[in-house]
C-alpha cells in the first residue's frame, strides 16, 4: 500500500500527463475471439436492435419514450484490505457516492458545465440537441448477495475481497452495476464490456486515480487527479456498458450513420480520438467537420467532455430496455421511502430547504452534494423526534443539487434545484 501511495503522488506531481486512454477495444477483442462470449455478445446486440425499432416507429425523443429508470450499484475496493480502519473505509464510501453524483449528473444532463453548450457552443453544431437518458444510479443496500458480509441498510461497497480475482465478471454480484476500483498500471484508466451484461457480472473497470471527484482518499492512494479528476472516465466507459461506441469509430455519411462508425447519427463523425482540451469547434475530421469534443465518448480531458446527444441517449435506452430484466429489483430501499416518509420543500428553493418527515424516524443522516460529487454539508440526527429538519446550503449558488437521507429502510437520493 505504501508503494501504491508513492506511485500516485508521484504521478499526481508529474500532473498526469498521458492521454486518455480506454481498453473497450482489446476487451472487446478477448471477447470476439472467445466463441461462447462472442455468440452471447451477438445476441444481445440482436435484442437491442429490437428495442431500437421500436424507437424508430415512435417520435424518437428518448425522454418521451421511457419511465424513470433506477439502476442497482455496487462499488468494490479489491485492493483495500478488509482490516481497513473505519475511517478509511468511510472515506471510500464517500468517494464511490461521488462518483454516482457524478453520474447521476452528466447522464441527466444537469451537470453544471452544461451551460458551456447552452452558452454558445450549441452554435456551432447546428441541429444537435443534449441527451438526458433519464436514470438514477443508485448504490445498492438491501438483500446483498449470501456471504458479502453487507447487512440491510448498508451500502454495497466491498473492501479486501478476491472479488474478479483480477477477471471482468463475477457471479456473485449478478444483477448489479459493478464498478471495480483497482490498479490498471500506469496507462489505462478504465474499461468495459461493449454492451455489458448485469446477468454475467459484468463490470465497469476504473483505475484507482481516476474514480470519483474531490480530495479521494490520500491515505490510501485513491485521489482523483487532473485532468481525469471529475469522475468523466466512468461516465466514458459506462456509455460504453450502455452500448456507445466512441464517436471516433469512423467517418460516415447520412445514408450510412445507422450502420457505421458510432451508429449515432446525430454525432459528428470522426476517425480519430481529440485529446486535451481544444477550442469547441475547432477540430475537423472526416472532409471538414466539426468534432463534437465536449462529447463522453471521445478523449478529452475531464473538464472539457460535458455532453451527451440525443441520438447517445436514445440508443443507451434501447439497450438498457433490451437487459432490464437483469437488473436486481429488490436491492434498492423502496419508492414507497420517499412517498411515505418525507419530503423536500421547497424546491426549488434560494439555498435552504426542509425535510418534511411524516412520522418520527429517530435517527437518519443527510448529505448534500453538488454536481461535481463534493460533500458540501453531511450531518447526523441521532433519535431526532422533530418531523422538521431544516437545512442550509453553504455557500450556495445556481444550480443542481443531490440529496442523500440515510435511514434504517436505505438511502434516497433527491434532487434539488437553487435558484
Amino acid at each position: 500500500m505504501k508503494l501504491k501511495l508513492l506511485f500516485a503522488l508521484l504521478v499526481i506531481q508529474l500532473g498526469y500527463a498521458q492521454q486518455r486512454t480506454c481498453g473497450m477495444a482489446e476487451y472487446m477483442q478477448r471477447v470476439m475471439a472467445n466463441p461462447v462470449l462472442r455468440q452471447e455478445f451477438l445476441d444481445r446486440q440482436a435484442k437491442f436492435e429490437t428495442e431500437m425499432e421500436k424507437f424508430a416507429s415512435k417520435d424518437g425523443n428518448s425522454t418521451n419514450n421511457v419511465a424513470a429508470i433506477r439502476i442497482p450499484v455496487a462499488v468494490h475496493f479489491p485492493e483495500i484490505p478488509a482490516s481497513a480502519s473505519v475511517a478509511d473505509k468511510n472515506c471510500l464510501r464517500a468517494l464511490a457516492q461521488s462518483q454516482i453524483n457524478v453520474i447521476n449528473a452528466d447522464y441527466n444532463a444537469a451537470n453544471a458545465d452544461l451551460s458551456n453548450w447552452t452558452g454558445g457552443v450549441n452554435a456551432l453544431y447546428p441541429g444537435i440537441n443534449v441527451g438526458n437518458m433519464g436514470v438514477q444510479f443508485e448504490i445498492a443496500t438491501m438483500n446483498h448477495p449470501a456471504g458479502t458480509g453487507l447487512t440491510n441498510g448498508t451500502v454495497a461497497v466491498t473492501f479486501g475481497t478476491d472479488f474478479l480475482s483480477g477477471a471482468d465478471s463475477d457471479p456473485t454480484w449478478a444483477g448489479y452495476m459493478n464498478f471495480v476500483v483497482r490498479d490498471e498500471g500506469s496507462s489505462t484508466l478504465g474499461y468495459s464490456p461493449l454492451a455489458g451484461s448485469p446477468a454475467a457480472g459484468h463490470t465497469v473497470v476504473m483505475n484507482y486515480f481516476c474514480f470519483g471527484s474531490g480530495a479521494g482518499c490520500p491515505s490510501l492512494g485513491y485521489v482523483p487527479a487532473a485532468p481525469y479528476h471529475l469522475g468523466r472516465t466512468v461516465t466514458h466507459e459506462l456509455g460504453h456498458f450502455f452500448n456507445l461506441d466512441h464517436t471516433f469509430a469512423g467517418c460516415t455519411t447520412a445514408a450510412t450513420c445507422a450502420t457505421s462508425g458510432d451508429r449515432v447519427c446525430d454525432t459528428p463523425a470522426s476517425n480519430a480520438p481529440t485529446f486535451g482540451c481544444p477550442t469547441p469547434g475547432s477540430v475537423l475530421k472526416c472532409s471538414g467537420t466539426k468534432v463534437l469534443t465536449m462529447n463522453y465518448m471521445d478523449y478529452t480531458d475531464d473538464p472539457c467532455m460535458y455532453m451527451f446527444t440525443a441520438g447517445q441517449a436514445t440508443r443507451m435506452i434501447a439497450y438498457y430496455n433490451s437487459i432490464s430484466s437483469q437488473y436486481n429489483t429488490n436491492v434498492l430501499s423502496n419508492n414507497e421511502v420517499v412517498q411515505n416518509y418525507f419530503s423536500i420543500f421547497p424546491n426549488p428553493n434560494k439555498g435552504s430547504f426542509s425535510i418534511q418527515f411524516k412520522e418520527s424516524i429517530g435517527s437518519y443522516s443527510v448529505e448534500l452534494f453538488d454536481v461535481l460529487g463534493k460533500t458540501i454539508y453531511e450531518n447526523n440526527f441521532e433519535q431526532n423526534a422533530s418531523l422538521t429538519q431544516e437545512i442550509t446550503i453553504p455557500n450556495a449558488v445556481t444550480g443542481v443539487y443531490f440529496v442523500n437521507i440515510k435511514t434504517n429502510q436505505g438511502i434516497v437520493t433527491k434532487k434539488i434545484i437553487v435558484e
